[in-house]
């Protein structure tokens, strides 16, 4: 893989993102100062441990932070249009059609009461897509009933394009109807149902096996490849990542430690913590003993001083433990957030 130009316009802009829970200790930061952002066509991967902030980054900028949860500071632009700034009805007009997510667990994101079709039918009709006037596509109707038919038509073409089989038949069956994997699926199609230019994946692999896995990130790139859709999917497999992913950001206790392209996170890895995920991961041929991270993600409501990472890090100096380092250029367009490595930067 290879990174995007440097100079294009990102179609999402994300600066200074912070979004805080309550606790009895101190506000938890799930979100802590984030900033990133993405371009049309490209696949940004974010990866880390559970507990680091991934899925509360993809809510954040789909303004679905669960209460009490809320975002405290920071802006995300969409095609220029900044996010936060907007009205909860003018984001709910944002949602879908602009920028779409897929969950986590298509189980319970579908509703169990209503018919796949009609859920795919209705992200659409939300939106007014296939109406006279919205930018429905060829055959919009311009009226209610030629417009239900020409949804009907639609969702069966994505079911189709998902590789759901007959779907003329499977359009009027259940979610308890489809197995893992094709309800990961369907979730895509609802995603894709009003032609957003961002889509935002939670894990949408975590609960399939290794065959559907391959069969969803495939559809996923064939999306990306032919539509030029910009996927920002959340991951805690970084050899996965690697493979999937045009770039990647590694986050850690709320905040990005590192990033880069794929091959550079991947192959050359500048953060202590990036190099421990590595080292943790099985690899098939490698016989060397697997190294665990030590010890465990911090409490967000109680982040040591200095690098947040410093408890766990066999490389640590007095600096980590008295400042926060920032993101820092390894070479260009690789960043990290180490002291030791601006360290060796300024020496070179």
């Amino acid at each position: 893989m290879t990174m995007r130009q440097a100079d294009a316009t990102p179609i999402l802009d994300v600066r200074n993102l912070t979004t805080h829970y309550p606790s009895p200790v101190g506000p938890v930061k799930a979100v802590n100062d984030v900033s990133l952002s993405l371009r049309e066509g490209e696949i940004l991967g974010i990866v880390g441990e559970s507990g680091c902030g991934k899925s509360a980054l993809l809510l954040s900028v789909m303004r679905l932070v669960p209460f009490p949860g809320r975002i405290v500071g920071g802006s995300a632009f969409l095609e220029g249009q900044d996010l936060m700034a907007l009205d909860e009805a003018a984001m709910r007009n944002v949602r879908g059609r602009k920028i779409a997510m897929v969950f986590q667990d298509p189980m319970t994101s579908l509703n169990p009461a209503h018919r796949v079709g009609q859920q795919i039918v209705e992200a659409m009709a939300v939106h007014g897509i296939g109406e006279s006037g919205a930018s429905g596509g060829e055959g919009a109707g311009n009226n209610g009933a030629s417009a239900s038919r020409w949804r009907r038509q639609r969702a069966i073409e994505l079911m189709a394009q998902v590789g759901i089989p007959h779907p003329e038949t499977r359009f009027n069956q259940y979610p308890h109807e489809f197995s893992g994997g094709q309800q990961q699926r369907i979730m895509i199609a609802v995603a894709l149902a009003c032609g957003p230019r961002v889509l935002l994946a939670d894990e949408p692999t975590t609960s399939l096996d290794v065959t559907i896995q391959a069969q969803v990130l495939e559809l996923m790139r064939k999306i990306n490849e032919e539509t030029g859709t910009a996927i920002m999917m959340v991951t805690h497999d970084l050899p996965l990542a690697g493979d999937f992913c045009h770039n990647i950001a590694v986050m850690y206790a709320g905040r990005i430690v590192e990033y880069g392209s794929a091959d550079a996170v991947m192959e050359s890895p500048a953060h202590p913590y990036t190099r421990a995920l590595l080292a943790s991961m099985p690899e098939f041929g490698r016989r060397e003993r697997l190294v665990p991270v030590p010890g465990e993600v911090p409490d967000l409501s109680r982040l040591p001083s200095g690098c947040a990472f410093w408890p766990r890090c066999a490389l640590r100096v007095d600096v980590c433990m008295e400042t926060r380092p920032e993101l820092g250029e390894v070479e260009p367009g690789h960043l990290a957030a180490c002291h030791l490595v601006a360290s060796c930067t300024a020496c070179a």
